[in-house]
């Protein structure tokens, strides 16, 4: 590993120096022809083996703890829109997320993406010259609060939890981002002229509460980016033992039949690392595996044809010192 800091050139047997333009300033020479001071590594094989070596027995472990944390997770998935009787496996301690799942639902289309703000939306309209103009989304003349077709598809499924003929309490507070809470959606702004259109989207808002305390809409106004994506419901704070048989009450209200959609009901455990995911750790093993046999094959490669170095004394950067 060299360091550059010269301005020469060399030449087949001499020592020039490349001449600089006048009025231009020597760091700008310097840059422009790439003679800044920098720390160049010579990468002989010895330095990419063990690169690649060490790559590998850093990320395989790490690949290792994460797939242990990732299946320390017990989650219980059930499509409730045919039937649901969930049945835990293996004990579940407190705190449970609820989480309801919706596939090939895309949240995200650009035509939810109309121009709007929270409290004031914007729809598009035409004059006779085709000019598009933003005019405040209004229902009867009167504005509507929240506004926009991600709020007007707001999700309005609820869920009951039985067991042993005791209904579990559902904890449906600090479930959205406290930064949504606190910046995007106002504190004095309550919901007004909302779902009292010809067609009606999904759930209504209770217009008493204003929209930052109204949870369940800050979380599903948080487009997924996905069309298979999952939603915090609400939290139970009481542990489930293995064998236990919930029974769950549901308004099924929200339609996903017109379009061939699916819901479900997640019940998950969380780990020092998140929810149930393999990928990040496959990621990790798959890596450093892939470096140690990368290794292993440029490491045959330099045994069984080895080639002679050469002197790095005489590399450009390198010249400055031996010249002088």
């Amino acid at each position: 590993m060299e360091v550059e800091g010269g301005s020469r050139s060399a030449g087949a047997g001499e020592d020039r120096t490349i001449p600089i333009q006048s009025g231009q300033p020597m760091a700008f020479f310097q840059f422009t022809q790439q003679n800044l001071p920098a720390c160049k590594p010579v990468l002989t094989p010895a330095w990419v083996i063990t690169a690649c070596l060490l790559m590998g027995f850093i990320f395989i472990p790490i690949g290792l703890v994460t797939l242990r944390a990732s299946h320390s997770v017990i989650e219980i998935v059930d499509q409730y829109d045919t039937e649901c009787v969930p049945e835990v496996h293996k004990y579940m301690k407190a705190p449970i997320y609820i989480y309801y799942q919706l596939d090939n639902y895309y949240q995200n289309h650009r035509r939810n993406q109309i121009p709007n703000v929270v409290g004031f939306c914007l729809c598009i309209c035409f004059d006779s010259k085709l000019t598009p103009r933003y005019l405040p989304e209004s229902n009867h003349g009167l504005p509507i609060v929240p506004c926009g077709l991600i709020a007007w598809s707001f999700f309005n499924d609820t869920f009951k939890f039985i067991r042993e003929r005791t209904e579990l309490m559902v904890n449906r507070k600090n479930i959205a981002w406290k930064s949504d809470r606190d910046h995007k959606f106002g504190k004095q702004v309550y919901p007004f002229n909302f779902q009292n259109g010809t067609f009606t989207g999904g759930g209504s808002l209770d217009p008493s509460i204003p929209l930052s305390d109204q949870e369940d809409l800050i979380v599903w106004m948080r487009t997924a980016a996905l069309p298979s994506f999952r939603k915090l419901y609400g939290r139970i704070e009481e542990d489930l033992d293995e064998g236990d048989l919930l029974e769950v009450h549901v308004m099924n209200n929200y339609n996903t039949y017109s379009f061939g959609g699916k819901k479900k009901l997640v019940l998950s455990t969380l780990s020092w690392l998140g929810g149930k995911n393999d990928f990040p750790g496959l990621a990790y093993v798959f890596i450093g595996c892939s470096s140690i046999i990368i290794s292993i094959v440029f490491m045959l490669l330099h045994v069984k044809n080895p080639r002679a170095y050469g002197e790095t004394a005489y590399l450009s950067w390198n010249r400055k010192s031996i010249s002088g």
